[in-house]
């Protein structure tokens, strides 16, 4: 696979004999696992796969290049690790100092010989770029979750709970084709649509209520991520004005997104709608993430970015106005950027939909 020998030849660059991996996201990158409950240890000369005995038979069909080791039978992943690494006679090993906790670490730190270097984001910035594959697999999350969209709104009512819509829209994301593990939605109405990431709750959706949806599903283990603001009835003179802001600082936004554009230009231009405004004091300052098999991955786009916008990464740009104890509006799309511009993977309606 192209992702495992990207990690090899970044092995190779900076001097390590094996390589350490524990994020789900970067395990299924590398080996195609899709399932729970396992680790990676990658040599130049021999793939490891560390799991235990309820996920052998799903190791052995999906990743027939790895040697299956139950870790279980070595007493600790820290003395597995030590004993793999003997075999290979490695010297040095890195590891994703990001992920593992301090007990984790403890072990590795006791039973290993071999040098121990954190690393950062290594896979992750492989997995920045998609490939064609890659691509057609968040295009079709995306699909689903506009169709689902489309569904949902007719949900939408009176005296109907946040939690009710917000379980109703992971089904329909399910049964438009979406795998059957949805993460989390917010679905949230009303004054608490200032809640930048609020849990869907009891309240009960009333008239004139802004309702809020971020949401995505899943599929062949990549992800969607969209969300879109509408109105139970007639949206008052400051609904509208908010919104119509809002809807600028996002399609402002996506004017400026091609590959070989600085980060922090989006974000410039995300707020010239709003800076001269009252509502610029409501703004949040990060406007958007990539996104993958992971929801949030990176670059993160803000004031402070410095990466450039790169051809085929796929990333969100959500800018929004959060008032608190009146409502918010957020509208966020799924872009993937081009070398001349960008294809926005979301098909639904900017406008305000009075429902």
């Amino acid at each position: 696979m192209k992702s495992t020998e990207a990690l090899l030849q970044y092995m190779k660059q900076h001097d390590l004999d094996a390589f350490f991996l524990a994020k789900k996201q970067n395990i299924r990158y590398i080996s195609g696992y899709t399932g729970d409950d396992s680790y990676l240890v990658i040599t130049p000369n021999k793939f490891y796969f560390l799991t235990d005995p309820r996920y052998t038979e799903q190791a052995a069909l999906e990743c027939p290049d790895y040697q299956i080791v139950l870790w279980k039978n070595f007493g600790s992943i820290g003395e597995c690790v030590a004993k793999l690494l003997n075999e290979q006679h490695s010297q040095s090993m890195g590891f994703e100092a990001d992920v593992l906790n301090y007990l984790f670490y403890s072990q590795l730190e006791q039973n290993v010989s071999a040098k121990l270097v954190p690393t950062t984001n290594v896979v992750e910035t492989f997995r920045s770029v998609k490939t064609p594959q890659e691509i057609e697999y968040l295009r079709a999350a995306c699909d689903i979750s506009c169709r689902a969209f489309e569904h949902i709104l007719d949900d939408i009512r009176v005296g109907v709970t946040e939690k009710e819509l917000a379980a109703k829209l992971s089904a329909y994301m399910v049964m438009e084709g979406a795998d059957t593990q949805p993460y989390g939605n917010i679905l949230i109405s009303g004054a608490r649509t200032s809640l930048l990431h609020g849990i869907p709750s009891s309240k009960a959706v009333e008239y004139g209520d802004f309702v809020l949806m971020d949401f995505g599903c899943q599929f062949n283990g990549y992800l969607s991520d969209m969300t879109r603001t509408v109105v139970v009835g007639h949206a008052s003179a400051k609904q509208r004005e908010v919104y119509e802001l809002e809807k600028r600082m996002l399609e402002d936004s996506l004017a400026k997104m091609k590959a070989g554009v600085r980060l922090r230009e989006v974000y410039e231009a995300s707020i010239e709608a709003v800076k001269d405004t009252e509502y610029y004091q409501y703004i949040y300052h990060g406007i958007g993430h990539g996104i993958g098999m992971f929801v949030h991955e990176i670059p993160f786009m803000s004031p402070t970015s410095t990466e450039l916008l790169e051809e085929n990464s796929v990333r969100t740009i959500e800018p929004g106005i959060y008032i608190p104890n009146w409502g918010g509006v957020r509208i966020e799309d799924q872009i993937l950027i081009t070398k001349d511009g960008y294809e926005n993977m979301i098909s639904t309606t900017h406008e305000l939909i009075e429902l």
